[in-house]
């Protein structure tokens, strides 16, 4: 449980971080564009990732929360083991997303877009540098699931 609250409160801060400098960012090319006349050239780049950041660290917020969007008719119609199984499943589900598509699949664009050296048009950053949120989301949001898991199963015995 300790480990969880770390996790939320590290992933809250850098969310928050995250939306101040987007909110900079953006506002400097605002006032670069149409007060100085000058167009900053890094500013679009840095917003472009920065989102990319701020979803996949929020998706996995939201998922320690255990509050993504969900059609929850079937779950509102079962009760007792049939509602404990189908919960078990659908957290096994993600779990098998986040280890397949975020980790794996993730890890492997980071090591080929390090491998390769590619770096960002403007900002001449590492591209795996922006990659990695891709596979760190995915173990937030695997161990997030875990711990829904674990809890259900706490709660029914």
């Amino acid at each position: 449980m300790k480990i969880k609250l770390i996790l939320d409160k590290a992933i809250s801060v850098l969310i928050a971080v995250l939306m101040a400098l987007m909110v900079a960012n953006v506002t400097w090319q605002v006032f670069s564009r149409y007060v100085l006349g000058d167009p900053s050239s890094f500013t679009d780049e840095l917003s472009r990732y920065m989102m990319v950041w701020l979803g996949l660290a929020g998706a996995a917020y939201v998922s320690g929360k255990n509050g993504h969007l969900a059609i929850d008719i079937l779950p509102e119609r079962l009760h007792g083991k049939n509602l404990l199984a189908l919960q078990l499943v659908i957290h096994g589900f993600v779990i098998f997303f986040g280890l397949v598509i975020m980790i794996w699949g993730g890890g492997n664009l980071v090591y080929v877009t390090e491998i390769l050296q590619q770096k960002s048009a403007t900002l001449r950053i590492p591209l795996s540098w922006i990659y990695a949120i891709v596979p760190i989301s995915g173990i937030m949001v695997v161990y997030y699931h875990l711990f829904h898991m674990v809890q259900l199963l706490k709660n029914q015995s």
